[in-house]
């Protein structure tokens, strides 16, 4: 035997013992990290002026500007137009301020309604980032509200935050808390009286609404009815091991609020056929079987404005149905190489969690056992068909979200979310209709339209600022920012989101991402760590101070 072999078996050994205790510490904690209490941002003031800015209001309306806003604690008192592009501002149509107010100048500057993030785990202890990481991730980008789909750290952990954040003790978006259908139930739920019980008990712990799975049909029945009843909402990934009694038609004609990813929605257009034509040696728990043939999904629908097509389309669209598409979290799918070189995990990614994402049959999301160029080429056609769905949905009238599901599969929070607006924009969505889906939309669907999603009077103040018109190039939100060559002919950055404004209290976007970069620093040095591409870490492993 070579002196290599003995090296490849020592190596694998080490990663079994990090295995090993990594799984110890998941017993043993049951969250994530608390976030810490709030150092962050200026104000609430009692009145906020915000002088001279181009508006992006959130609900289609063009650009206007300059308009000057003004905020009062943590409301829009008025918004108004100051002036002309191109000539000075008229002073005689400005606000007045008074004495004790806070005045920002925001010329040249552009303001939106802060983004929602419908699909949002808070991080978990498999991915081993703490609450602060996250949230300052989200906030840095612009993303004030979050719908957490399943409260992965536990309902009561999550709930806490929620009205921590609500408080503002902690740096956070706002949070919507969904429970993970049968969380904290005494086993299995199986009638559905059971499933009845069990929405009355997480509603009356505080959940703003339900994360379910494809049911058996009177369980999912039991279960919407119950919620309508406790007022709270419903979201569903509806997953393969029972789509085939229960498709997203099936779930939106009981009455569902909105469905995550697209499962359920090829299978409720199938013509020829009702059950996916899966390989006949697949095993849904192996995560390359499950998402490889999920790749080759929307080929076996009816195809684009067939009848089936447009039937299924039109009744989702009067049933007032949401589609939370999350495009971004497949996209390695399509392009493996791209999701996992991308810029931002150099400084961004913690240790912890580029080992979650590596290749590995106990992680979900790490189905890279041996992805080919035939699977990457499958979810090319898939996104296309997939892509001309949603666009038609939204031209016909219907409601389509933005939501990340990041935290797995190559996509780091925040930066995740901003990809999926530019693939929004791949899709066909003019820019104006991205930033809808990304703002007013989500709020809608939340049922929060009277307090967030739109930059108008009397609505909460959750703002987005930048320097950088978004409507030409979404690039501008990254918080790595853009590529511009200046006049002296050198590539500079420019954009990243300036100010995130939750509650009228000011947060220096580009310094919660700064405390992010020190956070990963602080783990790559305790750890003796840097980021090494799949396959290359032999030599990386074996090197980490042991202890």
């Amino acid at each position: 035997m070579t002196m290599r072999f003995f090296r490849m078996v020592a190596t694998l050994a080490l990663i079994a013992a990090l295995s090993g205790n990594l799984a110890m510490a998941q017993r043993g904690r049951a969250h994530i990290q608390d976030a810490p209490d709030r150092s962050e941002g200026d104000g609430p003031f009692d009145r906020l002026i915000l002088r001279g800015a181009t508006l992006i209001d959130g609900t289609g309306s063009p650009p206007i500007g300059p308009v000057d806003i003004v905020i009062e604690q943590d409301r829009i008192t008025n918004i108004r137009s100051v002036g002309n592009p191109g000539l000075p501002i008229d002073p005689e149509r400005r606000p007045k301020a008074e004495e004790g107010d806070k005045e920002v100048d925001l010329e040249g500057h552009y303001v939106l309604p802060g983004f929602i993030d419908m699909h949002g785990h808070i991080g978990g202890v498999a991915q081993g980032t703490p609450a602060e990481y996250v949230f300052k991730l989200w906030m840095g980008h612009g993303i004030t509200s979050v719908r957490d789909p399943g409260s992965g750290n536990g309902l009561a952990w999550t709930v806490q935050h929620r009205e921590k954040s609500a408080a503002n003790q902690i740096t956070a978006p706002r949070i919507f808390a969904y429970a993970w259908w049968g969380m904290g139930n005494d086993g299995p739920i199986s009638t559905p009286e059971g499933a009845s019980a069990w929405v009355a008990k997480v509603a009356q712990e505080g959940a703003d609404g339900l994360k379910l799975t494809s049911l058996r049909p009177d369980i999912m029945t039991a279960t919407i009815d119950e919620a309508k009843k406790q007022g709270i909402r419903t979201a569903a990934h509806l997953a393969q091991l029972r789509v085939a009694s229960m498709n997203v038609l099936d779930a939106a004609r009981l009455g569902l609020d909105t469905m995550e990813h697209w499962y359920g929605l090829p299978e409720a257009l199938f013509n020829d056929r009702q059950i996916q034509d899966f390989r006949l040696d697949y095993n849904y728990n192996d995560e390359q079987h499950r998402f490889g043939q999920a790749g080759r999904l929307w080929e076996q629908a009816a195809p684009p404005y067939s009848e089936k097509w447009n039937q299924v389309i039109n009744e989702l669209i009067e049933l007032d149905f949401t589609i939370d598409c999350t495009m971004t979290i497949y996209e390695a799918s399509r392009d493996l190489m791209r999701a996992r070189r991308a810029e931002w995990h150099d400084e961004y990614t913690l240790p912890s969690l580029w080992d979650f994402y590596r290749p590995n049959r106990n992680s979900h999301g790490s189905y890279w056992f041996y992805w080919t160029t035939e699977d990457e080429v499958a979810w090319k056609k898939n996104y296309r068909l997939w892509m001309t769905f949603i666009n038609e949905y939204k031209n016909r009238g219907g409601r389509v979200t933005t939501g990340s599901d990041s935290g797995f599969i190559y996509k780091l929070y925040g930066f995740g979310y901003i990809r999926e607006l530019e693939l929004l924009r791949e899709a066909g969505f003019h820019p104006l209709e991205v930033l809808r889906a990304a703002t007013l939309h989500g709020a809608q669907a939340l049922g929060q339209e009277g307090h967030i999603g739109s930059v108008e009077i009397g609505k909460l103040a959750d703002m987005v600022v930048l320097e950088e018109n978004p409507l030409q190039n979404l690039k501008a939100l990254y918080g790595t920012g853009a590529i511009r060559v200046n006049e002296q002919n050198q590539p500079v950055r420019v954009g990243g989101v300036k100010y995130t404004i939750k509650d009228g209290i000011i947060y220096d976007a580009k310094q919660l991402l700064a405390d992010v970069r020190r956070i990963v620093r602080a783990a790559k040095e305790k750890e003796g760590r840097k980021i090494v591409q799949p396959g290359l870490e032999v030599e990386e492993i074996t090197a980490r101070p042991k202890g």
